[in-house]
C-alpha cells in the first residue's frame, strides 16, 4: 500500500503509516469500523475525487453509488447503467455510508 493513499482493508490503519502526516507525505486516512465491517472495496486517496471514499480506486465515489441506488431501485437497471459496479461494491458502499453518515449524501439541501 502506498502512503499517499490506496486501499484500507477493513478500515484498519496500516502499522507502518504514521498517524500524522509529515511535511511532504500524506498518511492514509484511518477509517475505524466495527469488528465485523470489512470494506476492502472502499478506497481513499487524498489526490483522487477530492479525497472522497471511492469504489476500488475508480473515479466512482461511495456517495455517487448511494445516490445511484436511490435513482435505480431495480438493481438490473443500476448495473446496466453502471456496468463497472459489482453487487459487492453496492453492498459495501451502502454499509460504509450507513457507518459514516458524514461521508454520504448527508450534506444535501433537503429541508
Amino acid at each position: 500500500m502506498s502512503r499517499a493513499g490506496g486501499r484500507i482493508p477493513g478500515g484498519a490503519c496500516p502499522r507502518s503509516a504514521p498517524h500524522t502526516p509529515g511535511p511532504r507525505t500524506r498518511a492514509p486516512k484511518c477509517i475505524k469500523m466495527g469488528r465485523m465491517q470489512h470494506f476492502d472495496r472502499i478506497t481513499w486517496n487524498p489526490n483522487q475525487m477530492n479525497g472522497q471514499p471511492c469504489i476500488r480506486g475508480m473515479r466512482l465515489t461511495v456517495r455517487r453509488v448511494v445516490e445511484a441506488v436511490s435513482i435505480y431501485p431495480n438493481r438490473d437497471d443500476l448495473f446496466r447503467n453502471y456496468p463497472e459496479l459489482e453487487p459487492e461494491d453496492v453492498r459495501q458502499a451502502l454499509a460504509f455510508a450507513a457507518a459514516n453518515p458524514g461521508d454520504s449524501a448527508a450534506e444535501s439541501n433537503a429541508a
